[in-house]
């Protein structure tokens, strides 16, 4: 059979193209706001999720199963009531079970507390925590102030981009 520019061998293969094409209801939403963030409707709710700052794929995932939302819906479809749950879960996942190993801010150094730090907070946070160690000046914040790689990678040859490197002719 020969369906458009679509050759199609067997019934089988075009039960397939038939399910790929996805049907959006009249509700559907093509973009989110969240937590401060413009999340897209079309990717899986754990997915569009990862867009804010601070939410990775497990924390999302996990948020997803607290608020009993199906993770394998699109984001456009949620309603306003599920993006309220979800928002009250990313905001304070302590009150809803969610263990302190899970969470992205271990034992602040200024309050000693386990605590979730997404969106704006959360860069907030990381911001912080480089000027304190540039103040008190220990390796890692000299790497930073210098703009070196910090985390112990070889820099002899790699990284160079924007430097300038190398021996100048003698004329």
């Amino acid at each position: 059979e020969y369906m458009g520019r679509l050759n199609v061998a067997s019934a089988s293969s075009l039960n397939y193209y038939i399910m790929a094409l996805q049907l959006q209801p009249d509700d559907f939403q093509h973009l989110l706001r969240i937590l401060n963030t413009n999340i897209e409707g079309i990717h899986k709710i754990p997915y569009a999720l990862r867009g804010i700052k601070g939410i990775g794929r497990r924390f999302a995932i996990l948020c997803c199963k607290k608020a009993d939302i199906d993770p394998n819906r699109r984001a456009g479809t949620l309603t306003p009531d599920e993006i309220t749950r979800l928002v009250a879960i990313m905001q304070n996942p302590t009150s809803f079970k969610i263990p302190d190993w899970f969470l992205n801010r271990k034992k602040d150094p200024k309050d000693g507390k386990f605590s979730q730090s997404i969106s704006n907070v959360w860069e907030q946070k990381i911001r912080e925590d480089i000027e304190k160690l540039k103040k008190i000046r220990c390796h890692r914040g000299l790497r930073h102030m210098w703009g070196l790689r910090v985390r112990g990678q070889h820099t002899k040859t790699t990284g160079r981009r924007g430097r300038t490197v190398g021996v100048s002719k003698k004329k």
